[in-house]
């Protein structure tokens, strides 16, 4: 037996966790999978987990009357290319966009903030 933890994926709330997953499953090209109140969506980078929660309300961003508890972060080569692809599956663009040059960012379908990014930071 070994103490080494190893990082497995982050679950996210949602409303339907089949739909949200099926969009995160369309944007990253995963494969979604679940049964009632939960789904996973798995790619080459690791697990992206939903489970339902009935009374789910969204962050609201910017601001912080329900506020943003996590966000999602995703490299790309191309801003203008994935933007379109990610708004086609369902995402919104925020009109706030602090970081415009290198940094987009979205909502799903749920309402949780994402961003598409073009800045890979160094490692610390």
């Amino acid at each position: 037996m070994s103490d080494v933890i190893r990082f497995s994926g982050v679950t996210v709330n949602a409303p339907d966790a089949i739909e949200l997953a099926r969009f995160y499953a369309e944007i990253t090209g995963g494969v979604a999978r679940g049964g009632p109140g939960w789904a996973t969506v798995t790619g080459p980078n690791g697990d992206l987990g939903f489970q339902q929660v009935d009374d789910f309300r969204p962050p609201v961003w910017p601001g912080d009357t329900v506020p943003m508890q996590m966000h999602l972060d995703f490299y790309v080569d191309d801003l203008a290319a994935t933007g379109a692809r990610v708004l086609a599956a369902g995402a919104t663009r925020f009109d706030v966009q602090p970081n415009a040059d290198h940094c987009i960012v979205y909502a799903d379908p749920a309402g949780h903030p994402f961003c598409l990014s073009t800045w890979d930071e160094p490692q610390l």
